[in-house]
């Protein structure tokens, strides 16, 4: 297993310290490499926590194939195993949108808005670090899905 402030096709450099307490600033320079070093554990802390959460779902699905006599507990259990994998489809996808974040983090273009270029706020990003567009834009985009939902 690899460090957490290194990863494949990295360059080697020397590691941001980071004490436990930090946390982003607004009174800071806007992704500086404390700030940077901050999300990239927090993408990497919250990778590792999904996919383990897969891996015990893929130990449960490959437990749960046994032959269930009664019909109701099948059902049952059919049920649950697509849920477990509608579950793991979503984590797929949020691992894929984790790791574009880190790769924006590695090229320099991490914070700030796909559609306006603006940083995108550090209590949006603390909430949601694959956050691709502020605040403003999301709900933009939201509301012309919307009327474009119920034409």
């Amino acid at each position: 297993m690899s460090d957490v402030g290194e990863h494949e096709g990295a360059t080697m450099k020397p590691e941001t310290f980071l004490p436990d307490d930090y946390r982003p600033a607004e009174d800071e320079p806007f992704m500086n490499e404390r700030q940077t070093e901050y999300f990239r554990r927090k993408l990497y802390a919250w990778k590792e926590e999904l996919l383990a959460d897969s891996r015990d779902t893929i130990e449960t699905l490959q437990e749960g194939t046994r032959n269930i006599p009664d019909v109701n507990d099948r059902a049952s259990e059919e049920t649950d195993r697509a849920l477990e994998l509608r579950t793991r489809d979503r984590q797929r996808k949020l691992v894929a949108k984790i790791d574009a974040a880190l790769r924006r983090i590695d090229e320099g273009e991490y914070g700030y808005c796909d559609v306006t270029g603006d940083p995108i706020s550090l209590k949006r990003l603390d909430a949601r670090p694959i956050a691709t567009m502020s605040l403003e834009a999301q709900e933009r985009h939201e509301r012309r899905e919307k009327v474009h939902r119920d034409d």
